[in-house]
């Protein structure tokens, strides 16, 4: 490959994450609606003489670059299963905040795969792919594509979901690292711990408030034990929940971002505009849900 070439790596945000206790391998099954959204991450693939990470923007970090970085690991294994070197520079653009409940550094990876494939010979669809995302953690699979999808087991076993209308939300993230592995512990230390039931949707949903009322009847079961340990995450929920335009709020994933859906478009910019006067340092983003958005 002789060019440059980019991919966009868009949030994810679970609509409902149902979780069972951990099983033997000390793993937890979980059911998920996972969607993704019009703001993310983008990551730049260029030629060079082997692999190498940088990454830039407001959330880059001290140790963005770093040997844990999904991009790299996505990268390395590639590499390995390929048994030949990945000689690209990948430029990490990083838009979202760490730690936040959007699978930012998943989807970051399933950038990195879908730019390094065809780079290296494989096809954008090539099994491989796959089987690298779905190591690399329970939302690696998902965000692989960036597709709407339900994610089942340990989130490698993923289905179609019901027809999402076009969906507006407002993304908040009230400024703290929520740590997925301590709201794991802290969820199997609390009482009537939940399961990963899949429930029973319709084949489409018509409108954002069919969704909205739909998703309140389901649960995140880690949203509790997130906000137990992170008091300004439900500080964020109810400021969502308080404004007239917000359908539903809730925690994506172990937080700390949280959403709330609106009826369109139009709400979702004058609530975005509300929170930013209300809690100007948060990070806040109105955007569109669904994608993919490449």
């Amino acid at each position: 490959m002789s060019h440059r070439a980019s991919a966009f790596a868009p949030a994810k945000v679970n609509l409902f994450l149902h979780v069972a206790p951990p099983d033997a391998a000390r793993m937890h099954p979980l059911c998920s609606l996972m969607v993704f959204a019009d703001v993310g991450d983008t990551l730049t693939l260029e030629p060079a003489p082997s692999l190498v990470l940088s990454v830039t923007g407001p959330f880059a970090g001290p140790a963005g670059a770093g040997p844990d970085n999904l991009v790299l690991r996505a990268a390395q294994a590639l590499q390995e299963q390929l048994g030949r070197p990945a000689a690209f520079h990948l430029t990490l653009d990083k838009q979202l905040p760490v730690a936040a409940g959007l699978g930012g550094g998943s989807s970051d990876a399933g950038a990195a795969l879908r730019l390094l494939g065809p780079a290296m010979g494989l096809a954008t669809d090539d099994d491989l792919l796959m089987t690298i995302a779905t190591r690399l953690g329970a939302d690696g699979a998902a965000c692989l594509y960036g597709r709407p999808l339900i994610g089942e087991d340990y989130g490698e076993r993923l289905s179609p979901p019901p027809r999402l209308p076009q969906l507006h939300a407002v993304l908040v993230n009230p400024g703290v690292p929520s740590s997925t592995p301590a709201v794991y512990r802290a969820y199997d230390q609390r009482d009537g711990v939940g399961d990963a039931w899949r429930p029973l949707l319709p084949e489409a949903f018509k409108t954002a408030r069919e969704v909205a009322e739909a998703m309140s009847r389901l649960r995140n079961d880690l949203e509790a034990p997130a906000i137990a340990l992170n008091p300004a995450i439900g500080e964020a929920i109810a400021l969502l929940s308080a404004q007239p335009q917000t359908l539903l709020a809730r925690v994506s994933g172990s937080g700390a971002t949280c959403f709330g859906l609106c009826e369109g478009e139009a709400a979702a910019a004058a609530l975005a505009d509300q929170l930013a006067v209300l809690q100007p340092a948060w990070w806040i983003r109105a955007c569109r849900l669904g994608g993919p958005w490449d």
